[in-house]
């Protein structure tokens, strides 16, 4: 799952950028300050940083210079509420690969994230499972000339399994790696989105062993006449 990294010291936007991207089947983590961004950016693997050039302890042109100088290479979108052009121009200058000043839509945030998404990997843009084509970047399932829209969170779980196919993968791995920590044990959420994805991409595509887990099984996905 495509993994976010937000560094944003304002827990009101910062909740709003993470329910937006989880929502629209991103993995996120948060942080309030310049130090956590560095240290997490060195010890995790994400695929994106929305970074906040106000934060405390180190700012966001310092936590850039910072991770760009050791090498990191993940797309960076500053936000900040400053109008100078001054410091855009630093963030761009300094490894940022774009910008957006606040208040902004996050319509419009979403829409930039993919774009740089695509951009820094546009080797790794499909995944094959049998007859079933992922789009990692319009999330959409393509079967022959049918094009299946995938929202948020069938999206999210599609991609586990499409990553894993043919693997047993435990309900608790998927509830973890779909809503972290939203991943309740007791809740039925993983059994509603197994049946949304059974609709749209067959009976048959994603198999519950009993105990075990679910496990994607292109094999029995109809070919397109």
């Amino acid at each position: 799952m495509t993994r976010i990294l937000i560094a944003e010291d304002e827990d009101r936007i910062a909740s709003f950028l993470r329910k937006g991207f989880e929502a629209n089947g991103y993995s996120t983590e948060v942080v309030e300050d310049g130090l956590q961004a560095v240290d997490l950016a060195r010890d995790a693997d994400f695929d994106l940083l929305v970074l906040d050039l106000g934060l405390p302890e180190r700012s966001g042109l310092e936590v850039l210079s910072d991770i760009r100088a050791r090498g990191e290479k993940m797309p960076v979108i500053i936000l900040t509420a400053r109008d100078e052009v001054d410091t855009t121009v630093a963030g761009l200058e300094g490894g940022a690969d774009d910008y957006m000043k606040k208040p902004f839509s996050f319509e419009e945030l979403l829409a930039r994230t993919r774009l740089r998404l695509r951009q820094a990997d546009e080797i790794e843009s499909t995944i094959t499972a049998g007859p079933l084509v992922l789009d990692l970047h319009r999330h959409t399932v393509t079967l022959g000339e049918e094009v299946i829209e995938l929202p948020g969170r069938e999206f999210a779980l599609a991609e586990v399994l499409f990553r894993h196919q043919g693997d047993v993968l435990s309900r608790q791995a998927l509830l973890e790696a779909v809503w972290g920590e939203e991943g309740d044990p007791g809740s039925k959420k993983l059994e509603v989105y197994v049946l949304y994805l059974r609709r749209k991409l067959g009976d048959g595509v994603i198999e519950n062993l009993r105990g075990q887990g679910y496990r994607l099984r292109p094999d029995l996905v109809a070919s397109p006449s």
